[in-house]
């Protein structure tokens, strides 16, 4: 891992980062405020695709690897990259994580949320705050001098303190003139080992937990995947800047 190369983003780059950002975070939180018992997830797709439209701005996702759609939803036991599909209707109870990401300027922006529909159990309630609370704990620590993994182990020891599992095959990572760049955010590891934070350094930290096995499966599709024993998974992310002020969240309104 330390020998790729890690782009250092000067001020004004980070400002353009900014911009991206703040597109995805209006977006998110329009879609976050229509899901509801009775929507479909290609319902949120359409309502994306008209938002982009007006602000300008191209889907990340859409296209890369051949992925067909500007969203990825995944509901309950799904973990990530769940295609949006007029067949899939939210009810009452779901938990939807939203992950999306636009390229506005030669920049990229990428966040994530998950968002009960209706009432939902309190384990599903549960495992949405201590997921939110992962990435903001793993944010903190996203400082000029701290090594890699101490943003690692800062969501690793509190999800599995809080008695859930991090999810292992899929890693946050560099953001910023391409979708994915070095270096690789995983969201387990050691404490005091990895790269050393610098400044400039801009990562998309995204702490995917589940209420219990860490291991998924892909579905036959080819990118949806699920926990293997089919309990729930939550995802949050946002897009960080590492400043000399500390931990500058990109993706935040």
């Amino acid at each position: 891992m330390g020998r790729e190369t890690i782009i250092l983003r000067s001020a004004s780059e980070i400002e353009r980062l900014r911009r991206s950002n703040v597109i995805v975070a209006e977006i998110l939180e329009i879609l976050k405020e229509r899901v509801a018992d009775g929507i479909t997830t290609m319902d949120l797709e359409g309502i994306c695709v008209e938002e982009l439209k007006k602000r300008k701005a191209k889907p990340a996702f859409k296209g890369y690897r051949n992925y067909p759609y500007c969203l990825c939803t995944s509901i309950n036991e799904e973990v990530v990259h769940g295609m949006p599909s007029s067949k899939r209707v939210l009810k009452s109870g779901d938990i939807l994580s939203i992950d999306f990401g636009v390229y506005y300027d030669g920049y990229y922006g990428d966040s994530a949320v998950t968002v009960p529909v209706g009432e939902v159990s309190p384990e599903a309630s549960r495992l949405i705050e201590v997921t939110a609370t992962c990435l903001e704990r793993a944010i903190e620590n996203a400082r000029i001098g701290n090594r890699l993994f101490d943003i690692s182990y800062s969501i690793q020891s509190y999800a599995e303190g809080k008695g859930f599992s991090v999810v292992r095959a899929f890693v946050g990572h560099g953001i910023g003139s391409s979708l994915h760049e070095p270096p690789q955010v995983p969201n387990f590891g050691e404490p005091g080992k990895g790269v050393r934070l610098k400044e400039g350094m801009v990562l998309a930290i995204e702490p995917m937990i589940s209420a219990g096995t860490h291991e998924v499966h892909i579905m036959d599709d080819g990118w949806t995947a699920v926990t293997a024993d089919g309990r729930l998974s939550a995802h949050f992310e946002h897009s960080v800047a590492i400043t000399k002020d500390g931990p500058y969240v990109l993706s935040r309104l």
